[in-house]
């Protein structure tokens, strides 16, 4: 499923789930970032005047990215319901064992071959029945993306938008040898730490040296269907690593 050569990714991060939220503790601003991708998917949203605004958090993991979800929506005041679908049911365990205050559900899906048919939401079972997408640190570790876009256009009801929260350094010099410093000066060792028979962290670092320049995942975007596409970095030291890359079904 992977690009890297790599074990397949959700079994190799059940082998991590328990020792996951750890790490994510340890990388200062992680779950602020992830925040301010969630806010430009809420600022994105359509508001329909009947329901609930519904969102899917694809590639959820353990719910570091559905929490910062929940937060943005509920600092909208945006009634809501989130969906969180990962591949990994070790993940998907430690998610669900979190306290959530809106309505949340996870629901164990391949993300390249998504089946709303077997979420357990009756209205979310076919085309163009979700206002939003959310795809945290998901798209690298996807073999077949543009179908893996394409299934996420095919989600959205017209309007819909989807953010996708992702590094890239493969336009950046300088964004390569901090991502290479960062990842054999901090991740990795704290990797062998945590999970020590785990090879997912050094996995980390060759998804993203291999991944997407920030124009051709835009250009997938694109070519999926949807509009208005742009991306913006981070500041600090994640200049040329992370981004926001957010897109619109057209109306």
């Amino acid at each position: 499923m992977t690009t890297a050569t790599a074990p397949s990714v959700p079994e190799t991060f059940d082998g991590v789930a328990p020792t996951y939220d750890l790490m994510v503790a340890l990388n200062p601003g992680y779950h602020a970032q992830l925040r301010r991708s969630a806010e430009v998917l809420v600022a994105a949203l359509p508001r329909p005047a009947d329901r609930p605004v519904r969102v899917v958090d694809l590639g959820c993991g353990s719910g570091a990215s559905t929490r910062a979800l929940e937060a943005a929506l509920q600092a909208a005041g945006v009634p809501h319901e989130i969906v969180g679908v990962d591949g990994s049911a070790g993940m998907l365990e430690q998610a669900r064992r979190k306290t959530w205050t809106s309505p949340v559900h996870f629901v164990q899906d391949d993300a390249e071959h998504l089946d709303p048919g077997t979420w357990g939401r009756s209205h979310l079972d076919g085309e163009g029945t979700v206002d939003g997408v959310f795809a945290a640190y998901l798209v690298r570790n996807v073999t077949a993306r543009d179908a893996l876009l394409a299934g996420i256009v095919r989600l959205l009801v017209p309007g819909g938008a989807v953010v996708v929260h992702e590094y890239s350094v493969a336009e950046s010099r300088v964004g390569r040898r901090v991502w290479d410093a960062v990842s054999w000066g901090v991740v990795v060792p704290l990797g062998l730490l945590t999970a020590p028979r785990s090879p997912i962290y050094r996995y980390l670092w060759r998804s993203v040296v291999d991944f997407d320049s920030t124009h051709l995942l835009r250009s997938r975007m694109v070519a999926a269907g949807l509009v208005d596409v742009r991306s913006r970095s981070f500041g600090g030291w994640q200049r040329g690593v992370l981004h926001t890359f957010v897109g619109r079904r057209p109306a």
